[in-house]
């Protein structure tokens, strides 16, 4: 028996050109697309690698991507590893300060960055202290970067390379990929993927309990490739022969419904927002979502409420997946249990549970003093989480803090039932601890977005004389709306007390880089006083 056959993410790039090559990445360009087959992808990164090899790039260099989802950004997630260096994707949804930290903490040696990117790249270029040469992937203004740092064209460099390539036998532990956090507290940490972890995640996510993607699906890849290996759907369908649809920068709503009907998409994985905001295109004009077989929300929970519209408008079942930036990211989906009728209130029940473990993530949840928990449903307590493809330190960090016995905090509190459903009641910086009794955000912002009254809906804890804390509804509202008629839409849905009577009206709930709402900028907001905050009766009060 040959046990020793390397996980790389070679293995991965050879299997699809050789098995699948016929399958394609389609990159949309507004109003049609440009296809290269899996064969051209390959041929590409080989390309690629000479090119870079050229540039000086070496066994362990890193390089940095700064792109949108597309062909050229695909051939990097190829070219780099599999010649023994390592991927690093920028957010380009960071601050300026934030990106230029990264890039320098990783020690980036070169840039791939996108044309219509440039101004966001010459906005932090004269602060990158290892960066030896930039590749502009298009046609643009390139002058913005100034010349102390070579510019070289991409289509040019891989037009002038050899399509073949020798590539290095690599240890499967190697570094293959790094991705940093997106910062809601501090400096972005930086989490590095191994080929064996990446290999192994991506085989996970082909399981019927993740997507079951083959060679029939044309899989929408909205997810951000700059992070969380975009929830490894790129390698999976390498894997499985699944063509990919690439939006390129064309990230409305509209556009992605447009991708959707021209390609015939067959799975589709966004965030709510976007999936909140391709409902709302549905108010506006006839949408054609029929080829969709699936789709998965991840990165925030998915209101009940949006799950129910979807598949009563448009018979598309949505599940809802969980993951972090440390476990790859796919570490559970809330796919129904099968003793649950389709389309009944039970499987929406389960449906908007957080998740269900995936095979080779194990998980804990654990008392303050660290007393592990029962699996019951009941109990709270934090989740931990280990396996294959979950991180076991950051880069150049080891935050003994976060990581402990090959135990990964999630900051996640919550519950697991005896049938490895977990539901997340908040994030440990988030929870509200009211009078000695905790009130979970999470569950009273998905109540409040199921009403119609509402657009978003984000729920902080401040201080209160004779509560210690009480939560502060911040609602961006569809129209006229009062803080009395939310606080009846929530009565009976709650406990009297978990409803709050501090409200406030905001034009737009400030997210993060990766679109989770990011409620430390509202705490700041409210210690500055720059919260109207309007106030309904208080528990007891008359």
């Amino acid at each position: 028996m040959q046990d020793d056959f390397p996980l790389t993410i070679t293995a991965v790039m050879e299997h699809g050109r050789r098995v699948y090559g016929r399958s394609e990445c389609v990159t949309w360009e507004g109003n049609g697309s440009r296809r290269a087959s899996f064969v051209e992808i390959a041929d590409n990164a080989a390309r690629l690698a000479n090119a870079l090899t050229g540039l000086g790039v070496s066994s362990g260099d890193r390089v940095g991507t700064l792109c949108w989802n597309q062909q050229e950004h695909l051939e990097a997630y190829f070219a780099v590893p599999c010649m023994g260096a390592v991927l690093h994707t920028l957010n380009l949804r960071l601050p300026p300060g934030q990106l230029a930290h990264i890039v320098n903490h990783a020690e980036d040696k070169v840039v791939l960055v996108d044309a219509t990117l440039l101004p966001l790249l010459a906005a932090v270029s004269s602060q990158l202290k290892t960066v030896e040469a930039f590749v502009v992937i298009g046609e643009g203004d390139t002058s913005v970067l100034g010349s102390e740092v070579p510019v070289h064209s991409y289509a040019e460099l891989v037009a002038a390379a050899s399509p073949t390539y020798e590539w290095p036998v690599l240890d499967e532990k190697s570094p293959a990929a790094m991705c940093y956090t997106s910062g809601t507290t501090g400096d972005p940490k930086g989490v590095v993927y191994s080929h064996r972890s990446t290999y192994l995640h991506a085989m996970a996510t082909l399981a019927t309990t993740v997507t079951g993607a083959n060679e029939a699906d044309r899989s929408l890849v909205v997810v951000p490739m700059f992070h969380v290996n975009a929830w490894g759907i790129p390698y999976a369908s390498f894997l499985a022969g699944a063509t990919m649809l690439m939006p390129g920068p064309h990230m409305t709503p509209a556009a992605l419904c447009d991708l959707v009907a021209a390609e015939r998409a067959t799975l589709v994985a966004a965030v709510p927002t976007l999936w909140a905001g391709i409902l709302q295109v549905g108010t506006e004009r006839e949408l054609d979502l029929s080829s969709v077989r699936m789709g998965t929300s991840g990165g925030a929970a998915i209101p009940r409420s949006l799950l129910e519209a979807f598949q009563r408008q448009y018979g598309l079942r949505i599940i809802q997946g969980w993951g972090m930036t440390e476990t790859s990211p796919v570490g559970g989906m809330a796919h129904p249990p099968v003793d649950v009728a389709l389309g009944s209130d039970e499987e929406f029940d389960w449906r908007t549970k957080s998740g269900r473990l995936i095979a080779g993530v194990q998980m804990r949840i654990v008392a303050d003093d660290g007393t592990e928990l029962p699996w019951d449903g009941e109990a709270v307590g934090e989740m931990e989480v280990r396996g294959p493809w979950i991180t076991g330190a950051y880069h150049r960090d080891p935050a003994p803090e976060k990581f402990h016995d090959g135990w990964l905090r999630t900051g996640d509190i919550g519950t697991i039932d005896d049938r490895g459903y977990f539901q997340i009641t908040d994030r440990s910086k988030d929870v509200i601890k009211s009078g000695g009794e905790w009130i979970s955000s999470v569950e009273l912002e998905n109540l409040l977005a199921a009403s119609p009254l509402v657009l978003e809906a984000a729920v902080i804890g401040i201080p209160d004389d004779k509560w210690t804390e009480r939560p502060l509804a911040c609602v961006v509202p569809r129209g006229d709306v009062t803080p009395d008629e939310l606080a009846a839409f929530l009565k009976g849905k709650v406990a009297s007390w978990q409803v709050p009577e501090n409200w406030t009206f905001v034009e737009e709930v400030p997210k993060t880089s990766v679109g989770k709402f990011d409620k430390k900028v509202l705490r700041a907001r409210f210690a500055d006083g720059d919260l109207s905050v309007q106030r309904t009766k208080a528990p007891g009060e008359k």
